[in-house]
C-alpha cells in the first residue's frame, strides 16, 4: 500500500509516517516509480508505535522495544533486556513526577503568601 493509504488506515499523517521511517520504526520498500510501499503489517506497526508513544516512550526506546512487541495493544515477548529498559523508563518517569510535585508544591506555597 502507498503512504496515503497507510495514513488513512491508521489516522497518522504522512509526515509522521515518514518520520517513523527515518527513526527506524517503520520500513518501506521503494516501488519502481520511487514511491514508498508498505505491507499489511505496517498498519499494526504504526498502531504499536502510537501506543508506545502514548505511554511516554521516546522513539529511541521504541526502536529497542518494538521487536519484542506483539499485537496492537501492544503485548510483549520478554526478550533480552526488555524488562530492564522498561523499568529504567518507569524510574525516569517517577523522577520527573517527583520533580513536578516539588515544583507544584513550591508554586502553591507562593500562592498562600499575602
Amino acid at each position: 500500500m502507498l503512504i496515503g493509504e497507510l495514513s488513512r488506515r491508521t489516522g497518522v499523517s504522512t509526515r509522521l509516517l515518514r518520520y517513523y521511517e527515518e527513526q527506524g520504526l517503520l520500513e518501506a520498500r521503494r516501488g519502481s516509480n520511487g514511491y514508498r510501499e508498505y505491507d499489511e503489517d505496517s498498519v499494526v506497526t504504526v498502531r504499536k508505535v502510537r501506543a508506545l508513544l502514548k505511554a511516554g516512550l521516546s522513539t529511541e526506546v521504541i526502536r529497542t522495544v518494538l521487536p519484542c512487541t506483539r499485537g496492537e495493544q501492544p503485548g510483549f515477548d520478554w526478550c533480552a533486556e526488555l524488562r530492564e529498559v522498561l523499568q529504567g523508563e518507569l524510574a525516569a518517569l517517577d523522577d520527573r513526577i517527583d520533580g513536578l510535585m516539588r515544583n507544584r508544591s513550591t508554586l502553591a506555597g507562593y500562592l498562600t503568601q499575602p
